[in-house]
């Protein structure tokens, strides 16, 4: 019997090594299809950094922000079906600015096409330095928008709606004031149409066709 027993003692424990065995086969498989970014509770890779992206007529690089997403739920037999809209802000940072809506399915896609809307209606603002060349107030709908000039290093005090179009559009010194509806949309056409009225002085000039008459700097008292 002791024979027996050391012998089944011997059986068992050369068969479990080979169970192991079989166990950690298909468990490095897992672990090598999940590093390949496959199905699996590992990591799915990496993430694939953005694109810049750039205009396709001048060539220079464009910055696309994502002003806000609006889910949508529309009641069906089978449940609910969701759509997605993306209101994107796009622009060069040296006085063109556009802005774009995007609906679809899914989010990305609604941004792409935000996007896409965007670069097909960029615009040019007049801008002077860093600033606006003059106050002007600016309302869409419901949406009222106060833009200000200011000093160089006072940076942009504006929402992050305003901010947005301002940012894209290459202004770093100003000071704005957003009234009325805070709808995302009506904010960034109106803040839109206050770039759009702005004008610089030699245009002034140029259409009444007066010339512009350079004034000397002061001199110094002399005793």
């Amino acid at each position: 019997m002791a024979d027996e027993n050391n012998n089944l003692a011997g059986g068992a424990a050369e068969q479990q090594p080979q169970g192991q065995q079989q166990q950690a086969q298909p468990q490095q498989q897992r672990g090598e299809r999940n590093e390949r970014g496959g199905r699996g509770g590992g990591p799915r890779g990496r993430r694939r950094e953005p694109e810049p992206n750039f205009d396709a007529q001048s060539g220079e690089e464009l910055v696309e922000k994502v002003v806000f997403i609006n889910r949508s739920a529309k009641v069906v037999k089978g449940g609910r079906r969701f759509n997605f809209s993306a209101l994107v802000v796009v622009g060069d940072k040296k006085g063109r600015v556009g802005v774009g809506l995007g609906k679809a399915g899914e989010v990305a896609d609604a941004i792409r096409k935000g996007g896409e809307a965007a670069r097909g209606n960029m615009v040019g603002v007049s801008l002077k330095d860093a600033t606006i060349p003059h106050e002007v107030f600016s309302h869409y709908c419901g949406a009222k928008v106060l833009l200000r000039p200011a000093s160089p290093g006072t940076g942009i005090i504006a929402g992050k709606t305003v901010r947005s179009v301002l940012e894209s559009a290459g202004v770093k010194d100003i000071l704005t004031k957003s009234l009325g509806s805070k709808n995302a949309a009506n904010v960034v056409k109106a803040t839109l149409n206050a770039l759009l009225s702005l004008r610089l002085r030699e245009d002034i000039f140029k259409s009444r066709g007066i010339d512009i008459k350079k004034v000397d700097a002061p001199k110094a008292p002399t005793a």
